[in-house]
């Protein structure tokens, strides 16, 4: 039996969940904005350049603490079964595994690129270069991820924050294609069309996906939870 304590617990953590997860994929979208766009060779006496590789630093190790608290909340909410260890091994859970374990991976992916940051001048130049290079597989996964678990990717809220996610990454792309890379012709284009196949995707993918009918059964929500998903969302909502 759920007590109403019980049930205003889940509302918490359900709310936690997903505006934590949220705020951790806007941030993630301007570290990688900063990254790609090389906004570094951008510095002037005004803004020199320790001070713009600080806000790209800081701005992701901000991220990576949002995730943190989106984790331990996702795995706090008693609604689905989620434990500590799905946040590290892709597809072991029971709950939309395939989504869910695009986070995982995505999460692995932006702790390993933390990490080797933190100790960069130790591993090396090269090691940290390549290692850093996963950041860059590490949005789209995570973008994918979002709107595969998420219960409310049908909300405006949620659909114009991933649109915008996603217009601040093509822009830094075109800023980078345009600015920078003049001998790397091919690299440009590669990084232009898969920006723009991405995009593609998504249009044609959300509207028979997430967006679509019975999206909470076919992402692999439990049938055991499938008759409490909506009763869970509207309680959540309507103890704000």
């Amino acid at each position: 039996m759920i007590t109403p304590i019980d049930a205003v617990a889940s509302s918490t953590y359900w709310y936690l969940t997903r505006s934590t997860g949220a705020v951790a994929l806007l941030l993630l979208t301007l570290s990688l904005a900063l990254g790609v766009a090389g906004v570094s060779r951008f510095s002037s006496p005004r803004w020199p350049r320790f001070v713009l590789d600080s806000l790209h630093r800081n701005v992701s190790l901000l991220a990576l603490a949002f995730l943190l608290v989106h984790i331990v909340t996702a795995v706090l909410d008693s609604f689905a079964p989620i434990s500590l260890i799905d946040a590290f091994v892709p597809f072991a859970g029971s709950y939309r595994p395939f989504w869910l374990g695009l986070g995982a991976i995505s999460f692995d992916l932006l702790l390993a690129v933390t990490l080797t940051s933190l100790v960069r001048r130790r591993l090396g130049y090269g090691a940290w270069r390549a290692t850093h290079w996963l950041a860059y597989a590490c949005w789209p996964i995570a973008l994918l991820h979002g709107l595969g678990t998420g219960s409310d990717v049908k909300s405006a809220w949620l659909l114009g924050l991933s649109i915008a996610c996603l217009a601040i990454v093509a822009l830094a792309v075109g800023v980078r294609a345009i600015s920078g890379w003049p001998e790397h012709a091919r690299l440009r284009g590669a990084a232009l069309g898969a920006t723009a196949a991405f995009a593609l995707f998504l249009v044609i993918w959300l509207p028979g996906g997430p967006l679509g009918h019975g999206w909470a059964q076919r992402s692999g929500t439990p049938t055991s939870l499938l008759g409490h998903a909506t009763t869970h969302t509207t309680s959540a909502k309507a103890s704000r």
